[in-house]
């Protein structure tokens, strides 16, 4: 995966300047800035479930592997 430098992001921030205007360029900033926090929120929703599914499972397992020991051993 390429790496970005200081230097790049020097030249991005340049043109979005210009092409964006002085003005605008805030305003984009912070939409971009918006998008990028519900994205990471959204990721961060996902693996949360993803957790909890998982730990269900593991539970459920483990109290059939209890039922299943406690059958055993009468």
């Amino acid at each position: 995966m390429p790496q970005i430098g200081w230097f790049e992001i020097l030249i991005i921030v340049s043109l979005a300047i210009i092409i964006i205007g002085p003005k605008d360029f805030p305003v984009m900033l912070k939409k971009v800035g918006s998008w990028i926090g519900s994205a990471k929120r959204y990721v961060s929703n996902i693996q949360n479930e993803v957790s909890s599914l998982e730990n269900e499972d593991f539970v459920t397992d483990k109290k059939k592997e209890e039922k299943v020991e406690n059958n055993d051993s009468k």
